[in-house]
């Protein structure tokens, strides 16, 4: 190995939660990913949700047979497509990642709490500012969920301050 090859770090090929944080807006209970296990740079990301029975969708969906929305699952294919995305972006504190289309969904088994979704994610096509991902979600293997989706980067709004109150002023 050559002096400037390891000078040069390799990319990276994990997340934990911390990092996700860092990259998605997200948190809970939307954070919908715990884990990245493998991210090749503008092609691929694996991510993994461990589902929890104390997550609030599970009380009305349904309350004797908790099974996890498939909105929801579409959702974890974009924000592991978007984790992969915003590793790419230099200013993304200053961008959002939003939906621009959902095509061919398709849920072939329930998601219930104790199960493991790994979300595998493949690049269809890569723009500066738009991505059209292909998601798979699996459970031991078999498929849950299966979706196409296409993002594209925004403008993230500036906070503002809050306005002052009567007893600030005063």
């Amino acid at each position: 190995m050559s002096e400037l090859e390891s000078a040069t770090p390799a990319p990276k090929k994990t997340l934990d939660i911390g990092e996700i944080m860092a990259i998605l807006p997200h948190r809970y209970p939307f954070l919908l990913i715990d884990r990245v296990v493998e991210m090749i740079p503008k092609q691929r990301i694996v991510a993994l949700k461990n589902v929890s029975v104390n997550e609030p969708h599970f009380t009305g969906h349904f309350p004797d047979y908790p099974i996890m929305p498939g909105v929801l699952m579409v959702e974890a294919i974009a924000q592991a497509g978007g984790a992969l995305l915003l590793t790419e972006i230099p200013d993304r504190d200053d961008k959002l990642m939003v939906f621009t289309g959902i095509e061919n969904a398709k849920f072939r088994r329930p998601v219930v709490p104790g199960d493991q979704l790994r979300i595998e994610v493949t690049v269809l096509n890569w723009r500066r500012t738009f991505v059209k991902m292909l998601g798979v979600a699996t459970v031991e293997g078999q498929v849950a969920c299966e979706a196409t989706v296409t993002c594209m980067l925004v403008p993230r709004p500036k906070k503002t301050a809050p306005a002052p109150t009567p007893e600030a002023i005063a």
